[in-house]
């Protein structure tokens, strides 16, 4: 029996480059959101549980922008089938769709952070049966998505065995940057506003992770406070820069990093 209302797959004939759509419909969206999956080759599915990562996107993006913009799903493939790595499928789910960006945060009579923890790793277990409750989970995000897959990684820290981020917002209040919605008419909660806030609070209990920041972006001394203020708390963390700005070469170069830090806490399915 489904988890959802209704869900729609796309149909196998069409599928192609391993790229699997799913549409479910949630009371956390009121309404309908959108996964774009990659699923490896079926001789890389052998066993259950299989691990899944979840790819946030920033402002303006939708499910398919990681795969579209960056080629995430060939970045996976060749991890998987030249480079031999333990396989996982990739889910690029949308932000709910909110003005320029939801946040990944509860507001406006939705629950953009349900959809992320909650509904998408259940659609993904539904449309891809080698996957289960039981399957570890990874997050990971760009910008906006970076602050969503950091802040809802920490306060639902028990769910991710890793999480990571790129080019990261680290304050709410650099979301200014982006959107032309009021950012303090859909703000989460005060004290989970600024990352290291919602670190500090979870402290004894996050799991492992990692984030980068280009320096030639204009996120770039964000980055470097969160990455000061983590030390200063006796956090444990890695953070890297590179160089480049704010844009999708920058990600499709570093989602490698991502990917190879969170093979570092992924297992082989039994069979």
């Amino acid at each position: 029996m489904s988890s959802f209302k209704t869900i729609e797959l796309s149909d196998p004939r069409f599928e192609r480059d391993g790229l699997r759509h799913v549409t479910v419909k949630t009371p956390n969206l009121q309404g309908r959101g959108n996964v774009l999956l990659y699923v490896p080759p079926s001789e890389y599915l052998v066993g259950k549980n299989i691990p899944i990562v979840i790819l946030l996107h920033g402002v303006y993006g939708s499910a398919g922008v990681w795969a579209m913009k960056a080629g995430a799903h060939l970045t996976a493939q060749k991890m998987m089938v030249v480079e031999k790595k333990v396989p996982f499928i990739l889910a690029m789910p949308s932000d709910g769709l909110w003005g320029d960006g939801s946040g990944y945060a509860k507001h406006s009579g939705k629950d953009f952070e349900k959809w992320i923890v909650e509904d998408v790793p259940k659609a993904v277990q539904e449309a891809v049966p080698q996957t289960s409750a039981q399957s570890p989970i990874f997050m990971a995000g760009l910008s906006m998505g970076g602050y969503g897959a950091l802040r809802l990684g920490a306060k639902f820290s028990k769910k991710f065995k890793a999480i990571s981020g790129h080019s990261s917002i680290t304050r709410w209040e650099e979301m200014d940057l982006f959107v032309e919605e009021n950012i303090s008419t859909f703000a989460p909660a005060e004290k989970e506003q600024d990352l290291i806030d919602i670190f500090i609070k979870n402290k004894k209990e996050l799991p492992p992770f990692r984030f980068d920041c280009g320096r030639e972006d204009d996120l770039i001394e964000g980055n470097r406070l969160f990455h000061q203020q983590l030390l200063e708390a006796d956090i444990a963390h890695q953070y890297e820069e590179f160089s480049g700005g704010h844009e999708w070469i920058y990600w499709e170069t570093h989602l490698v990093n991502t990917l190879l830090f969170f093979q570092k806490f992924m297992f082989t399915p039994k069979p």
